[in-house]
């Protein structure tokens, strides 16, 4: 885990040079370099819920604990990829398309699912005792509207670039683009490690306060 660690922060520290010296888009210009961080976030968006959904069916039809800790971590990380794919979406609109925001096939599903996977996390917390059954249920919910997002720019008519614009890349762009996502990809791993770690952490330290001090090692005074 360290050295995975140690060589996304190189990688990390690497990569803006790359993306700096890519060819400049002839049409966007600069503002094209935006691309090399959202489509990976927009990528691990739809990867965390895919993660998050089969995390729910173990922990829904086999009880598996660790099912539900590797849901729980894919949804806040696909809450924090997609706020960052909606963000730089923005960005990117605003130059291409003159707004930062227009209800598009691509752009409206993008949004629902962040938004039930936002819900995910507010029925885990707030939704009593069977929190966690109804949770995992949304994450389904929210599995079902991760293929809607991907083929939309192919089936509706819409202003957001298609699928097919990765492939066209031109060899350097390609290097670069492709050289971010591992990166992201990488970086998205090392943190579902350890938000699981840290929510089995949690759990083992509730079930140590519920049956409370060992009688044969009571605390010392004072």
């Amino acid at each position: 885990m360290r050295l995975l660690v140690a060589g996304l922060a190189v990688g990390f520290s690497v990569i803006p040079f790359l993306i700096a010296g890519a060819p400049v888009e002839s049409q966007l210009g600069v503002m094209q370099k935006i691309f090399y961080f959202h489509v990976p976030c927009a990528w691990l968006l739809l990867g965390s819920t895919g993660a998050a959904a089969a995390g729910s069916l173990l922990f829904l039809f086999r009880g598996s604990t660790r099912g539900d800790r590797l849901a729980l971590a894919s949804v806040e990380l696909g809450v924090l990829f997609g706020a960052c794919t909606l963000v730089t979406g923005s960005l990117y609109a605003r130059v291409a398309w003159g707004v930062f925001w227009t209800w598009d096939a691509r752009l409206t599903s993008s949004l629902l699912l962040w938004l039930m996977l936002v819900a995910y996390l507010l029925a885990r917390r707030y939704g009593g005792p069977g929190a966690s059954r109804l949770a995992a249920a949304l994450a389904l919910f929210a599995a079902a509207d991760a293929p809607l997002v991907y083929v939309s720019v192919n089936v509706w008519r819409t202003i957001h670039p298609t699928t097919t614009v990765i492939p066209t890349l031109e060899p350097l762009m390609a290097r670069v683009f492709w050289a971010s996502t591992v990166m992201f990809c990488g970086l998205w791993g090392v943190l579902a490690v350890l938000r699981v770690r840290l929510e089995r952490a949690r759990a083992a330290l509730e079930a140590l306060e519920a049956t409370g001090p060992d009688p044969a090692h009571p605390p010392r005074p004072g």
